[in-house]
């Protein structure tokens, strides 16, 4: 059952709450959300969910309908979130696991690590114990195979998932893997999922070989219901009768399970399809229809690989795939999962170290410009991978800047350029003002309007929208085709809070499906806006005494030409001599100066750095005043 505590509970109240289930034989889990705080009870003692209603402290009581209890949406509204060491699984990421079907030497797993890290994989796989049909196939390497792929891990930066196939591995496989696998013919090995569950540590469970989603769910149930509160689960495909590929895979089930659990799903191609060609094109499938995470298999040489070789991916084959989910995250909404602290990967913020490690003290710090739910703080949360992130939400673009020089904030993002309405000159501007503020990363979100009103409201009892000119702007032939009158507020956000505070069918808002659920808000139509490209970069700004990023591959600059003729052109043959990659070229009007113009520039920054510098350096000497507003890394 679900039992719905008070918001004004007191401690003493949640304990003999607590002490009453657990005395009438029921497991107690405290699940903290948004909006109300609850406990989960689960046994099999019968109660009269009445006395537990009288309680006091106690708001209601829903029962839990599924046979899967701990598991189902019924329980947690909000999407669970596995965390594994710097890696998480859930919420708006994708993360992406990859490694070889089968540990096979020292120098394999080591070589296969670096160059799926250096790829853009956060996560290390690899069997140790390998389950064959044929007691004549390679086995693995076991407690050998373990401790190569430890070592891996550990030389990469990667947590590390291996399959677990006895319970009696159990206890000595928790020293060397930061996740356990059940394996597809292991789902309904019931002693196995309950000596692997009383461990606590994560658990990612695969669907069986003929499962249905109810029988998948109940297996992840039993290593809920024996300790770990971390399980994710992991669908590569059913047996049917199907002989083109090795399984079926419903891709239709991701999203029927991520509506009845709140259960992070990762899907695994290699094995639904066992064909390597087909592997890129399921994965993405599968990122398309709300997977959290992709796990797939890399090799050096598939040819020769002791497992599986024909589904798994040549080196080339992976990058490809993580270059194509790169591109196509921002289109779903989501932030593909980077490692914190390596070169070879974008870089996520705290203090000069990466976020997991920052977090280990206080909550970083970021400020945001808007009301709670604006696109800059969705842009922010799915940015920032740190354990606790407190986004900071301030009144204008202004206090972000200001809040980033005085030290009360880590870091800032603002909006720099949307897809349709352009640059934000504002901030551009400031930039220009704030010389001690940098751009130190930059990230994009797709822009998706929803209109937003009261549980009372529909789309045709609406007949005025609050929001920011822009939304309104990039939705207007939704509002002439509904007939509904437009009135301009300062952030979209806030539009949301105002028609809350107004509780009138008749006036609705435009914002994000984050905002309507901030300000418990009803979406009332989504997708509103008129063009469906709609994107927004956003720049994540610090103090300029922020520790240089490595390996920069972007510079942001702007210059003024001297008043010439062609002095523009000669600015940018420069860049082109020195084969430097223009990536944007914007005028401005210098204030003060009526009728001269300074320009926006973003260079690409070659591999050879010192190319760029020698650019810089002459760019200089043919410019006026040049200025660095950030070198970074996307």
């Amino acid at each position: 059952m679900v039992v719905v505590l008070e918001r004004d509970i007191r401690d003493a109240q949640k304990k003999q709450i607590r002490s009453f289930l657990e005395n009438h034989g029921f497991k107690v889990r405290e699940i903290v959300g948004v909006e109300e705080t609850i406990f989960g009870a689960v046994g099999s003692s019968p109660i009269d969910i009445r006395e537990v209603e009288v309680l006091p402290g106690v708001d209601k009581v829903v029962p839990i309908t599924k046979p899967y209890k701990l598991a189902s949406r019924e329980l947690k509204k909000d999407d669970t979130v596995v965390q594994v060491g710097p890696v998480r699984f859930g919420g708006p990421r994708l993360t992406v696991i990859a490694g070889p079907c089968a540990v096979e030497s020292r120098e394999q797993i080591l070589e296969v690590a670096r160059i799926i890290r250096k790829s853009g994989a956060v996560m290390l796989r690899g069997g140790a114990f390998k389950p064959r049909t044929s007691p004549y196939s390679f086995q693995g390497l076991g407690e050998e195979g373990l401790r190569y792929l430890k070592e891996a891990g550990e030389a990469t930066g990667m947590p590390v998932i291996s399959e677990v196939v006895s319970p009696s591995h159990v206890g000595m496989m928790r020293e060397y893997v930061d996740v356990f696998q059940i394996g597809a013919r292991n789902m309904q090995n019931f002693e196995l999922l309950k000596e692997v569950g009383a461990t606590g540590m994560p658990v990612m469970v695969k669907r069986g070989l003929a499962a249905t989603i109810e029988e998948w769910l109940m297996a992840a149930e039993y290593v809920l219901a024996h300790g770990t509160e971390d399980v994710i689960l992991c669908d590569r495909g059913i047996r049917t009768f199907e002989t083109y590929t090795r399984n079926s895979l419903d891709i239709s089930s991701i999203p029927v399970v991520k509506k009845l659990s709140h259960l992070p799903v990762v899907v695994d191609p290699s094995h639904a399809t066992g064909i390597r060609d087909k592997v890129p094109p399921v994965a993405l499938a599968a990122a398309a229809v709300g997977a959290d995470g992709i796990i797939v298999e890399v090799h050096t040489d598939p040819e020769l690989a002791m497992s599986d070789g024909p589904q798994t991916l040549y080196p080339a084959q992976f990058e490809k795939l993580m270059r194509d989910l790169e591109a196509m995250t921002p289109v779903l909404g989501r932030e593909l999962v980077r490692l914190p602290d390596r070169a070879d990967a974008r870089p996520v913020f705290g203090g000069g170290a990466g976020a997991a490690e920052s977090s280990k003290t206080e909550a970083l710090k970021v400020a945001f410009q808007g009301a709670r739910g604006a696109y800059s703080e969705t842009a922010l949360l799915r940015y920032f991978q740190a354990n606790d992130v407190h986004a900071e939400p301030k009144d204008a673009f202004r206090d972000v800047f200001e809040a980033v020089l005085q030290g009360t904030v880590e870091y800032g993002v603002i909006p720099l350029e949307n897809s349709l309405a352009g640059s934000v000159h504002e901030n551009y501007d400031l930039l220009l003002s704030y010389p001690d503020v940098t751009i130190l990363a930059e990230t994009q979100i797709r822009v998706q309007h929803c209109l937003i009103g009261p549980e009372s409201a529909s789309t045709e009892s609406v007949r005025t929208v609050y929001s920011h000119p822009q939304g309104l702007a990039q939705c207007r032939q939704f509002l002439e085709d509904h007939g509904i009158k437009a009135l301009p507020h300062y952030d979209t956000a806030g539009s949301v809070e105002l028609v809350a505070e107004k509780s009138d069918p008749s006036v609705a808002a435009i914002a994000s499906r984050e905002a309507a659920a901030m300000y418990g808000m009803k979406v009332l139509r989504e997708g509103i806006e008129t063009n469906p490209h709609n994107y927004t970069r956003f720049a994540i700004v610090g103090h300029r005494d922020h520790p240089p990023v490595d390996n920069p591959n972007m510079a942001a600059l702007v210059l003024a030409t001297p008043d010439s003729p062609g002095a523009l052109a000669v600015c940018l043959k420069v860049l082109a001599e020195r084969d430097l990659n223009l990536k944007k070229l914007e005028s401005r009007p210098i204030p003060g100066k009526p009728w001269n113009y300074m320009f926006y520039l973003d260079v690409q920054i070659p591999e050879d750095a010192a190319q760029f510098e020698a650019g810089m350096k002459a760019l200089g000497e043919v410019s006026e005043d040049l200025r660095t507003l950030g070198v970074y890394r996307l």
